[in-house]
């Protein structure tokens, strides 16, 4: 078994990839995450890692008060999160938003495979990371379901052969509801997704369609297609998670019940398969398997997503930065649901568009971004 370092590990991806780890017997060499400094120390305990580390300085103060009495080194802020990236064969890149993205480049840049969970970490700087794997020889391998069923039905033929991409969303919990009927949903309307157990960011980001907006963009720089070969089709069953169509006309799906520990396990022990503790597929128990075209009207997120991804440069970094910012005020309960498309909107009208030449660029317009997204 490899190896693997935790980015996240107290967020959902994070602790279902522990879960994975503790039924494997996967050695854990690190954990990192932002500031829950209770939960890191019973994984450390669990796991007896090497290094744990906090980005959030009073949270890591509080963690090595908890673990002082282990030989486990506890590190504080963003440099020990990179560190923390660099310890395991594997890194599993779980943080939540851009704050991932540094950590992954230092993993790449010590030469460890990526198990990718931080959809930001491509929408953001796509361009800059996928280069910097390539001429490392870094693997990246998808844990996000979608991508991680993309990446199987890819093994049925060769990339020349694709001709369209069908990645599916469920349409979260305001599927067929208009934009005005959703506009002053609240946080708690949001957050009530109809199949995935989810952290509170990405099930919003669920409930916008911003979050398959992103997916398109990871789609893009992970298997190098253009955007008019993925196709986003709406699947309110969640049991087909993604389909490549290849250009003789056959379409391979990849189909499970949702459960992210399927995409985690295949991510972590990839190229084998083992047995998942996950509830087998009885498709004579499926009464139906539909799909829809996205109504982008009803969720403006997914076009803005779809313009920034045509505008290229900095545009994906002010769409990621700007919805971040507004994700966040509807979690706060300043705004309601419909203000965040609106917001990024603004974002991506006031920001400059620029092209990206380094990991600077990048920061420079999410922290632009996010001004321009205030409220």
């Amino acid at each position: 078994m490899k190896t693997i370092a935790v980015l996240g590990s107290t967020g959902s991806i994070g602790t279902q990839t522990l879960d994975v780890a503790a039924k494997l017997g996967i050695p854990v060499a690190a954990l990192a995450a932002h500031s829950h400094a209770k939960l890191l120390e019973e994984q450390a305990r669990q796991f007896s890692p090497s290094f744990v580390a906090l980005a959030d300085p009073d949270a890591g103060r509080e963690l090595k008060i908890r673990l002082a009495d282990t030989s486990i080194r506890v590190g504080i802020g963003d440099a020990a999160v990179c560190e923390a990236a660099c310890l395991g064969e594997t890194a599993v890149t779980a943080m939540v938003g851009i704050a991932g993205l540094r950590p992954t480049l230092a993993a790449i840049d010590a030469g460890r495979e990526i198990a990718l969970a931080n959809k930001e970490t491509l929408v953001c700087a796509g361009e800059l990371v996928m280069p910097r794997a390539r001429q490392r020889g870094v693997a990246i391998l998808p844990v996000d379901s979608e991508h991680s069923a993309i990446f199987q039905c890819l093994a049925a033929g060769r990339r020349s052969e694709v001709a369209k991409i069908h990645l599916t969303a469920s349409g979260g919990p305001f599927f067929g509801k208009t934009y005005t009927e959703t506009y002053h949903f609240t946080r708690e309307e949001a957050l009530r997704h109809p199949n995935w157990a989810m952290g509170a960011k990405i099930t919003v980001d669920s409930a916008s369609m911003m979050n398959k907006g992103f997916e398109v963009c990871e789609a893009m720089h992970l298997y190098g297609v253009p955007i008019e070969q993925i196709e986003v089709v709406v699947h309110r069953e969640s049991i087909v998670h993604s389909m490549v169509e290849f250009c003789d006309g056959s379409v391979i799906a990849q189909l499970s019940n949702p459960d992210m520990r399927l995409p985690i396990q295949y991510a972590l022990t990839y190229p084998e398969r083992l047995p998942c503790p996950v509830r087998p597929l009885h498709l004579t128990e499926l009464a139906r398997l539909t799909f829809f075209p996205p109504d982008l009207e009803a969720f403006p997120c997914l076009a803005l997503a779809y313009d920034a991804i045509r505008r290229g440069g900095n545009a994906c970094a002010v769409l990621n930065g700007a919805n971040e910012a507004a994700v966040a005020a509807f979690l706060r309960g300043d705004i309601p649901f419909g203000r965040i498309p609106e917001l990024v909107s603004r974002a991506l009208d006031t920001v400059p568009h620029a092209p990206l030449s380094g990991l600077g660029d990048v920061l420079e317009a999410d922290q632009a971004a996010r001004a321009a997204a205030a409220i």
